[in-house]
């Protein structure tokens, strides 16, 4: 009977466990790798020797889902707030800068410059290096990632519950991996077909600081809040709202991983 009752009790939390939404931690391995891949093709040639020193052979499209591959190794689990930012709603311009000059806690924003640092430390040992720029490249892509600065009160979109074409989800989820999924495109077809931007996008985002990356995910992210509520039966008509939208944090992911590559090789 005991074991008929732990039997019982191991088939009913898999039930429970399957019917629940996953809570997501980033762009899902695609949007990572199409962020890495764009980088790459913004690069200088010295940036290039220089990432090459620290990664070898490793791109950065395949360098850059370590940060959530890692999670797997407890040692790790110190990362797990250097993923996100949490911002409250109703900031204009001045109040998310504000915010992010007073939270000093670990997040994503105050993380990427710490990376930057080691990299450019001459005194870093080559795995040292080598761990930021694994997450150097991570992080950059989770700072653009629309529900990475998103409230702290549902997790970040964790909590609210949707259906994407019929199946129960949340609303980060979707961003996460539901929308690029949907392309059905590999993560190189992906980065080509969006790697266009115009000379004036390629102005302003390379005159960007990363609280202006942080500010347009912020006003990305509110977009979404807006036009997106709970229990919503999310198909074809959000996939044509917003693709769009996604395709520009995706490509701004990736010239702000290359600018940010660029500085540190300059």
């Amino acid at each position: 009977m005991k074991r008929v009752g732990k039997v019982f009790r191991i088939i009913i939390v898999f039930a429970i466990t399957a019917y629940m939404p996953l809570s997501a931690g980033a762009w899902g391995m695609l949007g990572h790798r199409i962020v890495g891949q764009i980088a790459e093709s913004h690069l200088s040639k010295r940036a290039k020797k220089g990432i090459k020193g620290v990664l070898g052979y490793e791109s950065l499209a395949m360098a850059s889902n370590w940060g959530d591959f890692i999670k797997s190794d407890p040692s790790y689990n110190y990362l797990y707030n250097w993923h996100f930012v949490n911002l409250p709603g109703g900031l204009d311009k001045q109040g998310v800068f504000d915010f992010l000059d007073k939270d000093t806690a670990a997040n994503v924003y105050n993380k990427v410059p710490e990376m930057i640092s080691v990299l450019k430390n001459k005194q870093s040992t080559p795995d040292q290096k080598k761990l930021a720029m694994r997450l150097l490249v991570h992080l950059v892509g989770d700072l653009n990632q629309p529900m990475h600065t998103a409230r702290k009160e549902d997790l970040g979109g964790n909590r609210v519950f949707v259906t994407w074409f019929g199946e129960k989800s949340n609303l980060h989820r979707v961003w996460d991996e539901s929308l690029i999924a949907y392309q059905e495109l590999s993560y190189t077809e992906y980065a080509n077909a969006i790697n266009y931007p115009n000379d004036e996008q390629l102005r302003v985002w390379r005159d960007s600081s990363l609280k202006d990356f942080v500010y347009g995910s912020y006003m990305a992210c509110n977009k979404i809040y807006e036009n997106t509520k709970p229990e919503d039966k999310l198909s074809y008509k959000y996939n044509f709202d917003f693709v769009n939208l996604l395709n520009e944090q995706l490509l701004k992911g990736g010239v702000c991983l290359a600018n940010i590559l660029n500085d540190i090789y300059k």
